[in-house]
């Protein structure tokens, strides 16, 4: 089973389980009031290749079209989610 668990501040985190256990985990800092930066995606050694990465991802952006905000994606791999889909640009800052 997969499970996201998001930890909110002004340094943020979110954090993907398999089978209860920590799989990886995307952070990012809030700049300002209005957009947060994604600023490192990463999966643990043994979890590669499922598509985590992906999901954390899409959990930040699911988040940030939940409280109206825009992202700043400065992580690579974060960017490089943001440059395959069009559909998500209606958060990109």
């Amino acid at each position: 089973m997969v499970e996201i668990k998001q930890e909110d501040g002004r340094k943020g985190k979110f954090d993907i389980f398999v089978d209860e256990k920590l799989a990886g985990t995307m952070t990012y800092t809030w700049a300002g009031d209005n957009k947060f930066i994604i600023d490192h995606t990463e999966v643990l050694p043994g979890n590669e290749g499922q598509g985590l990465a992906k999901k954390l991802v899409l959990a930040g952006i699911d988040f940030a079209r939940n409280k109206k905000v825009k992202i700043m994606p400065l992580c690579p791999y974060a960017k490089s989610v943001f440059d395959k889909d069009d559909s998500f640009k209606d958060v990109l800052f």
